[in-house]
């Protein structure tokens, strides 16, 4: 049985680790706070962008030259972009993307197609290579504040390994934030872009675009080849923005559960700690008695 000291010390160390845990948490809720402000601005930008390259497909004549929207007769290699944190103690926000990005590889790879790795944190970077997997390109650093300087490099590559030919479909895993306690591991074709995509905009706008009532300069043509980077780029940061504020609101969750479980067990050891203080009384007790007994005898 412990003795009392033990329990104390073990006490000790489960009250250090709790002030830890309770202090990770309130940075989390600040980081998380920002993160959604963040999200929030970033939103009427995409919406936008998106309404701009609805309009202007519209006034085209055509979108065929157009390499990011041309999709591959056969599909024989996809790249998969797996946005994972930099650290841990965030619960099962990195393992919960990993398991989905393994279980998409396994599926594409029973279907015969060659995949490829680019890899987004250093979780996610390190357990790939763990398990052997050869990157076509990684990013670290980051995760917790992507900038979109970062967003763009990522974009770069993984629009290089399309126009390249050296896959032909891109898809990113990664958490969408629903609230603090709620992130949902969302699968999103990146590229090639769906001609689908370019009619959701705007219905109006569509109608004039098409009437001509507006002048391009350059030709529609060349805006659109423009733009088109620019939107994957753009929906990369978002994504990222999103996992950064997932990120967040499973580390504030995981270490609020984690500061609970302490109080539990720091209650625990107390009750522990008082019982094995009584029977340490309680021997006492008994061998004074039993002393005075040998004595008087």
């Amino acid at each position: 049985m412990a003795t009392v000291q033990d329990i104390k010390r073990r006490v000790r160390s489960v009250r250090n680790t709790s002030k830890i845990t309770r202090a990770l948490e309130l940075v989390a809720a600040a980081k998380l706070k920002r993160a959604q402000a963040r999200i929030e601005d970033m939103r009427p930008y995409a919406d936008r962008m998106l309404e701009l390259m609805a309009g202007t497909a519209r006034a085209s004549s055509s979108v065929r030259g157009l390499p990011l929207l041309q999709k591959r007769e056969t599909e024989q290699a996809v790249a998969i972009v797996p946005l994972t944190g930099d650290r841990g103690l965030a619960g099962a926000f990195n393992s919960q993307i990993l398991r989905r990005a393994l279980a998409l590889e396994r599926e594409l790879r029973g279907e015969g197609k060659q995949v490829h790795w680019v890899g987004v944190g250093r979780r996610g970077v390190g357990s790939l290579r763990f398990r052997r997997f050869e990157l076509s390109g990684e990013f670290t650093g980051f995760t917790d504040q992507p900038r979109y300087a970062d967003a763009k490099a990522i974009a770069h590559r993984v629009a290089e390994l399309y126009t390249n030919e050296e896959v032909d479909r891109v898809v990113v895993v990664y958490n969408a934030f629903e609230s603090a306690l709620v992130q949902r591991v969302t699968v999103q074709q990146l590229l090639p872009l769906s001609e689908d995509l370019l009619e959701t905009g705007d219905a109006e706008r569509e109608e004039d675009a098409a009437r001509g009532d507006f002048i391009f300069e350059p030709e529609p043509e060349q805006i659109l080849e423009r733009l088109l980077p620019v939107y994957v780029e753009t929906e990369l940061y978002r994504a990222l923005l999103e996992s950064a504020a997932s990120e967040h609101g499973a580390r504030m969750t995981a270490m609020r559960n984690a500061s609970k479980n302490a109080g539990e067990l720091i209650d625990d050891l107390t009750l522990a700690m008082n019982r094995a203080r009584q029977a340490e009384i309680t021997q006492e007790i008994l061998e004074v008695v039993g002393g005075a007994d040998a004595l008087s005898g």
